[in-house]
């Protein structure tokens, strides 16, 4: 699937711009993997994915306790979308294959 693999993504955010990365895999329509962002890393949840889109959440203690949800298609090596906090808004994100 174009989604699979180690993705490094760059958020715009109200607190300026940042970086994560994320490994994803995919079966069938079900995305899972690992995301690590300023010291921390944890699993992905309640990943899909559908031909070039893909959506996962995460959740994140660092500045504060958010769950942050990320919509993306791919394209080639490169994947642009909204991320988007409950409660606070979304943001562009994009992201370049590793």
């Amino acid at each position: 699937m174009p989604v699979d693999g180690t993705w490094n993504l760059t958020m715009q955010t109200p607190m300026g711009e940042r970086t994560s990365t994320v490994t994803l895999s995919s079966a069938g329509g079900t995305l899972t993997g690992t995301q690590s962002a300023e010291g921390e890393s944890g699993p992905i949840s309640d990943g899909t994915v559908s031909g070039d889109a893909a959506r996962w959440s995460v959740a994140i203690t660092n500045p504060m306790p958010l769950t942050l949800t990320f919509d993306g298609r791919v394209n080639g090596g490169e994947m642009s979308g909204e991320m988007t906090i409950t409660g606070f808004g979304s943001w562009p994100f994009s992201g370049i294959r590793a």
